[in-house]
């Protein structure tokens, strides 16, 4: 059976899904493992999230990787969407990032375990939850999968729960700025240095707020692009753009449609625009995070050539 240092690692299960005949019959589900507790196991497979409940599980092992980046691709990856999502508030622990903006999201309010923390492992987890306990915070963690499979056993043992697993997308920009099928009509796409008060309220609307950290993580970056949509005087989508990661990497960040005018392309419509200040400024391939849980956009992304790199659980600190 399935251990904690299989958290992260591709598995294949096979799992009774009825009784025929009184002989049990089985299904095959192949994917990573993003949870396992005493009653349940979690998998990210090609076709979404499944939870399989231990009961029904007749036989489970890890299979070998198919195509995992590598530790430094996975670790480089993490430092460019770090930079794209700057937290004012920072600290270290060795290579480990410390990171505070006032609560507002996840993101930028977590410890992102990569490297050498300078000290045990146990210690390093320690002193993560002493800095967030200075600053008035619950201590969460972001841990890439499988890189960070380690710290989340540690975290395991400390009763430590997990949010739901948030998929790390890619695609080549040459992808995703290519010309698409058709002519587009208006309205057009509009990139700006800044977001306007218009922008900021679509983005205050789905992150819950917009505290005065939230304009350092989404402004200070020093190659960023606020896409605005207008349909005749009304802003209906938006979407913002950032090239880190040693200029290679163009990061899509709050591509958000209003209900009114979603089904329309508009969310194609902003990645492309963006896509294409990107790819003026050498970034040569695109990311975003998204939840799993978030099917609508995971199959839009999908849709665009979108792959997953990896994935990551971010960690929370029993109270």
């Amino acid at each position: 059976m399935l251990r904690q240092q299989d958290v992260g690692h591709r598995i294949v299960v096979r799992r009774i899904v009825g009784i025929r005949e009184g002989r049990p019959l089985f299904s095959d589900a192949l994917g990573e493992l993003v949870e396992l507790s005493e009653t349940h196991l979690t998998l990210a497979t090609a076709q979404g999230q499944l939870r399989v409940p231990v009961t029904q599980v007749h036989r489970a092992k890890r299979v070998p990787p198919t195509r995992r980046p590598t530790a430094a691709a996975v670790v480089a990856l993490e430092r460019a969407a770090d930079e794209a999502w700057p937290a004012p508030t920072r600290g270290r622990l060795g290579d480990w990032l410390l990171r505070s903006a006032e609560g507002w999201t996840g993101r930028a309010n977590s410890a992102l375990p990569i490297g050498d923390p300078d000290r045990p492992l146990a210690a390093a987890v320690d002193a993560v939850e002493r800095w967030y306990a200075e600053l008035g915070q619950p201590a969460l963690i972001n841990t890439p999968l499988p890189l960070a499979a380690p710290v989340g056993a540690e975290l395991d043992a400390r009763g430590w729960t997990t949010r739901p697993p948030t998929l790390v997308q890619t695609a080549p920009l040459t992808l995703l700025a290519s010309t698409p099928p058709g002519e587009w009509d208006s309205p057009t796409v509009e990139l700006a240095t800044a977001p306007n008060d218009e922008w900021l309220a679509v983005a205050a609307g789905r992150k819950g707020g917009l505290p005065d950290a939230a304009r350092h993580v989404l402004t200070t970056v020093d190659q960023v692009r606020f896409a605005h949509v207008y349909a005749d005087t009304t802003l209906v989508a938006i979407g913002r753009g950032t090239v880190t990661g040693q200029g290679r990497w163009l990061g899509l960040s709050l591509i958000e449609v209003l209900p009114a005018a979603r089904r329309q392309g508009l969310a194609r419509r902003v990645i492309h625009e963006l896509a294409n200040w990107g790819a003026a400024r050498g970034a040569t391939h695109a990311f975003l995070q998204v939840e799993q849980r978030n099917e609508a956009a995971v199959t839009l992304y999908q849709r665009l050539g979108l792959v997953t790199h990896h994935t990551y659980l971010t960690r929370v600190a029993p109270h």
